[in-house]
């Protein structure tokens, strides 16, 4: 008697709307899958479109090419003998659906739309989509007759149902769903269904591994059963990487585990385990047993198929594993640097330009190419045949094989260093040896005559010379000079970034990389249309914090050396004269707060969703041994302030790496107004009606009180 499954989930980094890429990255999957004896095979959320598509899933063309695409599934006969759970886009009664459609041997079983959708931070699926609501109910839905002339079906159950096979009960969960307070897992679980799988389509932030994992494990230990989780993984079209991370668990314990960042295009995870096991752990919980006999029924869809084999008996099953987590700079070190290898090769240009400053935050980027590189490297020695087809591509030669990191660093990253007459001789050279070490093609030039001819003009026209605040300058004069510095380095990254290649005799263009991060933008302490705007920008997401920690975890773990000088050094633009050769202004002098400060801001204004009095209350308790209620006010006012005045840098803010959850990203993750009231006078208001109240309690509660009668000293509490 059969009672071992084998069943296979997957990891695709699958591209919005690439139909036909989408197309054979599923069928391998299934391909690989069966090879290994799996008779089920789940796939991500949307993967026959691509998660992104965003407001195309408006277009008729979706629809139709998505159904092209599951007759394409349905017709091959990769898919024949394999119960296979694909993701599309459904239009079921002129309404749009995100849903699993379940099929086998050319018969469409189910069609299970996606009950509660993702609509917060980077997600709009209620956009394009409407949740299906009517639990544990199913309709017909009438196939189109592409589809009817393939499976020789008129209709087919579209709804919330769950699969009954010879052997067991499946049913799906989708993305989401598993996240909700009363998750569909709960019900089915109770109503029999013994392994549970959900598509997802989750992208990376950093320290987010865990909570999935968390969540899976905790829903098979309460019920019991086999829990299969597909995700998408790559960079499919925008600011998000999906991270993979696709797992098999039963009863609590993780039993296969995929990997979260890799450049692998197609990765299934199969696992074969005992259905008795499940079984006798559901046995002894009462409890779930008890409410079990009172859940309502689910809609069975009858399938004659099982999923194991009659003569099994000395088939071995797989073993429990320890999950093993990525350190937030590792995620660092792989997420972006995946990213930008999907940003390299599918818009088929020839690397990336780098204005390289000798500073922490462009070292970082430069780092992330880096580790792209020895990524690529080790992809194309384990014998990986789409990287090593996309890098000779990239580089244009046929015969070409990467083999040193810095070799291919040289091939696909120039850095530049562009002095003027306030940069110093230290950053220069710490910006010459990270090149020398990692390998870039490395430029330097000076930017000078190029400042002194923009600002010439303006004296010519206006008669007028600006002058620096250190010559005697007003503040006007000061920013305009520095500005037109950083201004004139995007307009000459972007000219070496269309001609280099052109002028060494080489094909293609290459991507101009911006190196902002997550507390600048913030703040708004970058020029508008600056070395900021570029293409697209691998750390725009990622903290100063995170970045040099990220830095630290190179320098020991690839031996680059020439980065202990860079974290050694203060932050500075270099924008201001030099006072006797040394730098005279530093980043968080210029900003008035610490890194550390913003980091904190930042993560009360989005993630505790406080606004200026709410974060006051806040830091009054979290900062009550460093800071009197005074100098919190002055502290929050401040922030608010620079923040509110520059926030109209954060319509123009480059794409960046989505890696942070308090990421002031304009595009779709954090929706603001720009143009604000930057004097706040009603919320400042509020503060300072509590600054000296909440200044006589913290004295009096530091002050102690002496007892009349006896020397001893008393506090106010007794």
């Amino acid at each position: 008697m059969g009672r071992k499954v084998t069943v296979a989930t997957c990891a695709l980094n699958q591209w919005a709307l690439d139909f036909e890429g989408n197309l054979q990255r599923i069928l391998k999957s299934i391909e690989i899958a069966k090879h290994r004896g799996a008779r089920y095979r789940l796939g991500p959320e949307l993967e026959i479109c691509g998660y992104g598509c965003w407001d195309h899933y408006y277009e008729s063309d979706t629809l139709l090419h998505s159904l092209q695409v599951l007759a394409a599934l349905l017709e091959s006969p990769v898919t024949q003998d394999i119960i296979c759970d694909v993701g599309m886009p459904v239009m079921h009664r002129n309404v749009r659906y995100n849903c699993r459609v379940i099929f086998l041997n050319r018969k469409i079983l189910l069609i299970r739309p996606k009950m509660a959708l993702a609509n917060e931070g980077n997600y709009r699926e209620l956009r394009w989509f409407t949740p299906w609501s009517r639990s544990w109910q199913t309709e017909e839905y009438f196939l189109p007759r592409m589809l009817q002339d393939l499976t020789k079906q008129e209709t087919v159950p579209f709804g919330d149902a769950v699969l009954s096979t010879r052997d067991t009960c499946i049913g799906s969960e989708v993305c989401e769903e598993l996240w909700t307070p009363h998750s569909p897992h709960v019900d089915m679980g109770l109503d029999g269904v013994e392994i549970f799988t959900n598509a997802s389509g989750s992208h990376h932030v950093l320290r987010k591994a865990h909570a999935r994992v968390d969540l899976v494990t905790m829903a098979t230990t309460k019920n019991g059963g086999i829990y299969l989780l597909a995700n998408q993984k790559g960079c499919d079209g925008d600011r998000l990487y999906y991270d993979g991370c696709a797992l098999i668990a039963m009863n609590g314990s993780i039993f296969a585990q995929g990997s979260q960042f890799s450049l692998d295009d197609v990765e299934v995870l199969t696992a074969t385990l005992d259905l008795e096991d499940i079984r006798s752990y559901r046995a002894e919980i009462s409890s779930r047993n008890l409410a079990a006999s009172r859940v309502s029924p689910y809609p069975r869809v009858k399938v004659d198929f099982a999923l194991s084999c009659h003569e099994d008996l000395l088939e071995p099953v797989s073993e429990p594993i320890e999950w093993k987590y990525h350190s937030p700079a590792e995620e660092i070190s792989l997420g972006p640097a995946c990213w930008l290898w999907d940003f390299l090769r599918r818009s088929r240009q020839a690397g990336f330009f780098l204005p390289l400053s000798g500073g922490v935050d462009s070292a970082a980027t430069a780092c992330l190419v880096y580790s792209m590189c020895r990524q690529v490297c080790e992809a194309v020695k384990r014998g990986n045949p789409e990287v090593l087809a996309d890098v000779r591509t990239i580089v244009n030669q046929p015969s070409y094989t990467p083999q040193d990191p810095r070799e291919l660093c040289g091939r696909v990253l120039t850095t530049c260093y562009m002095a003027s007459e306030n940069s110093s001789r230290e950053t220069c050279d710490r910006a010459r040896e990270l090149a020398q070490q990692i390998g870039s093609h490395h430029i330097g030039l000076s930017i000078d005559p190029a400042v002194k001819a923009l600002v010439g003009i303006f004296s010519l026209v206006t008669g007028t010379s600006p002058r620096f605040a250190v010559h005697g300058g007003s503040g006007r004069e000061n920013l305009a000079l520095q500005n037109v510095q950083a201004r004139v380095r995007m307009v000459v990254a972007y000219l070496f970034a269309q001609l280099s290649l052109w002028s060494r005799g080489a094909p293609g263009g290459l991507l101009v990389l911006g190196s902002a991060n997550v507390d600048e933008s913030l703040l708004g302490y970058l020029t508008k249309y600056d070395c900021s705007s570029a293409d697209i920008n691998p750390i725009g997401g990622i903290s100063k914090t995170d970045l040099r920690a990220f830095v630290q975890l190179c320098m020991e773990r690839f031996q680059l050396p020439a980065l202990q000088s860079i974290l050694a050094a203060p932050a500075t633009a270099e924008l201001e004269p030099l006072a006797h050769g040394r730098v005279s202004q530093t980043d968080e002098e210029d900003m008035g707060m610490t890194y550390a400060e913003l980091s904190v801001y930042g993560r009360l204004r989005k993630v505790a969703k406080t606004g200026p009095y709410s974060m006051f209350c806040k830091l009054l308790n979290m900062w009550k041994d460093t800071c009197s209620p005074r100098q919190v006010a002055d502290k929050v006012k401040r922030f608010f302030s620079k923040y509110s005045m520059n926030r109209h840098k954060m319509t123009t803010l480059t794409p960046a790496y989505h890696a942070e959850s308090y990421s002031p990203d304009d595009n779709r993750f954090d929706l603001r107004p720009f143009l604000y009231n930057t004097r706040w006078p009603w919320q400042f208001r509020c503060i300072e009606n509590q600054v000296l109240p909440c200044s006589v309690m913290e004295a009096s509660s530091r002050q102690p009180l002496r007892s009349e009668g006896d020397g001893r000293r008393k506090t106010a509490d007794e």
